[in-house]
């Protein structure tokens, strides 16, 4: 367990609020999540805004996951994260393309951290829930994080039992939301 410098946190959040340029704002989210996720035991080898061969496609955040006990260990050992610093939720579309960055790296899991979370109904997949479901039926999890979550984290350990919780609602309902 390491702690979260909430101080730290906020200072990035608040970074991407002033930012003058929506690539400042979303450095400023990529900051933020880099910093947590190298604190998470076992999380290292970050890579950054890297284009695949084809120069066609980005992916905001790569780690690599050594499995530690204390961090995610049953998570893929490559862990994808894409990052929307929006005052709106996410829309379809964009997890779409999230899902099809995922599918053509063959990869089976992926964090969307969208700070205003996703569009649609959790309780009827209606809009981006669709996808998440869509994408389970190809072997593939999504599991998405808001901004709301990330200021209530503490320690690493909230941050992983957070991933844990959403990977575990998402096998038995198909969606990332209601899980208590």
């Amino acid at each position: 367990m390491t702690a979260i410098d909430r101080d730290h946190v906020a200072a990035l959040l608040e970074a991407g609020d002033t930012a003058a340029s929506n690539a400042a704002r979303g450095k400023a989210f990529e900051d933020l999540l880099t910093y947590l996720f190298e604190l998470v035991p076992g999380i290292s080898a970050t890579v950054r805004n890297r284009l695949d061969a084809f120069a066609s496609e980005e992916i905001d955040i790569a780690f690599w996951n050594d499995g530690d006990p204390n961090g995610p260990r049953q998570f893929d050992q490559i862990i994808l994260v894409e990052c929307k610093n929006w005052s709106k939720p996410v829309g379809a579309a964009e997890v779409t393309i999230f899902n099809a960055k995922l599918e053509a790296r063959g990869r089976p899991l992926g964090i969307l951290v969208a700070a205003s979370g996703i569009t649609g109904d959790a309780s009827d997949l209606s809009s981006a829930h669709q996808i998440l479901f869509r994408a389970l039926g190809q072997k593939r999890e999504i599991l998405v994080v808001t901004r709301s979550e990330i200021e209530q984290l503490g320690e690493t350990d909230d941050l992983v039992m957070l991933l844990k919780r959403k990977k575990l609602q998402l096998a038995v309902s198909g969606t990332i939301y209601g899980f208590s």
